[in-house]
């Protein structure tokens, strides 16, 4: 049984740092890419940042420069390391795994999907 499980988010002002952790189960996590969406309240599901089974990153423009992905394949986890927050950061996260490796920026390219975890910008 496939399961991603998030953690990290919470409270934090504009300006400061939350990390999230995603950690696979169930799935031979080298093989997977790993995606990281958000969903604001009244908004459609977005693109955030993703890891291919290469290490290659992609984000969406409002995230670069500010936020990182990793993934460490020995604890099957994905982390996104989100700096200079802002509060039109503020959404519900999820993490994302991608079957076929290649972390896509389209979610419907993803098979298996966390719980969320909250984040909230306060200005």
């Amino acid at each position: 049984q496939v399961q991603l499980v998030e953690s990290g988010g919470g409270l934090v002002q504009a300006g400061g740092s939350l990390r999230l952790s995603c950690i696979a189960s169930g799935v031979t996590f080298r093989d997977y890419g790993m995606g990281w969406f958000r969903q604001a309240p009244g908004k459609e599901r977005e693109f955030v940042a993703s890891i291919n089974r290469w290490s290659t990153t992609y984000f969406t423009n409002s995230a670069k420069g500010r936020f990182t992905i990793s993934r460490d394949n020995a604890k099957n986890t994905v982390n996104l390391q989100m700096n200079s927050l802002k509060p039109e950061d503020t959404a519900v996260y999820y993490c994302a795994a991608d079957l076929y490796g290649f972390g896509y920026g389209e979610s419907d390219k993803y098979d298996y999907w966390g719980q969320g975890t909250q984040v909230t910008v306060s200005s």
